[in-house]
């Protein structure tokens, strides 16, 4: 695997750093992301081949050619290198929600929400993939389920604190904006689930399935309930 390029540089700066021409502070972001991508990419290759519980920070920075206090200016644990990535596209969706016209119904808003998160991955092949990848070892690594909850948790917390401003309700009285996003965050994990089970992993076709299963949901709400 090859190594990120030289000068990695998102060391603490001594002092107060100088301001940078936007070009440079531009040239800076994109030289950190791709050490990041590059340390999940090492990371998601040695878990999958060897286990995630065998695999050792040290062998993530040596395919890396990166120091492990780089490894730890990204990432606090390894744990965190699985849903880190998984986590970027969480707040993706809650600033998409919090961007939607005023006046959306919270279940429309929160499924095209949804579909900006899923242009975001489809946008980069190589996030496609990661993402097949970061579900493959989490339900591989029975360890990774407990994280995966709590950022699952957390992340609908969010979504449900967002609903609630743009309804103009008390989160901590109203129970309605966590009820849809239950409802939601339901529909997408069993479309989810489908698309895994059909290794479908494009996003638009990711997209069309999440779709199916809301409109289960507001048909099942409307017969079974």
């Amino acid at each position: 695997m090859s190594a990120v390029p030289a000068g990695d540089p998102s060391g603490p700066a001594r002092g107060r750093a100088p301001e940078r021409p936007p070009a440079l502070a531009g040239l800076r972001e994109r030289k950190k992301r791709r050490t990041r991508r590059a340390l999940i990419d090492a990371a998601l290759d040695l878990f999958l081949s060897q286990g995630y519980e065998a695999t050792t920070i040290d062998e993530i920075v040596a395919a890396v050619e990166v120091s492990q206090r780089t490894f730890f200016r990204y990432f606090a644990t390894k744990e965190e290198v699985v849903t880190a990535f998984l986590a970027e596209h969480d707040e993706i969706m809650k600033e998409a929600l919090a961007a939607r016209p005023p006046g959306e119904r919270p279940f429309t808003a929160l499924l095209e929400s949804l579909r900006v998160m899923l242009r975001a991955i489809a946008e980069d092949p190589a996030d496609g993939v990661r993402f097949r990848r970061v579900r493959q070892v989490i339900e591989a690594t029975p360890s990774l389920m407990a994280a995966q909850i709590a950022r699952h948790s957390a992340s609908a917390e969010k979504l449900a604190a967002e609903i609630a401003r743009r309804e103009g309700v008390d989160l901590e009285d109203d129970l309605r904006p966590r009820i849809v996003v239950a409802f939601f965050l339901s529909a997408v994990k069993v479309a989810l689930e489908d698309c895994a089970r059909h290794d479908i992993w494009d996003a638009g076709t990711v997209a069309s399935r999440v779709d199916e299963a809301t409109a289960v949901v507001a048909r099942t709400m409307r017969d079974w309930v």
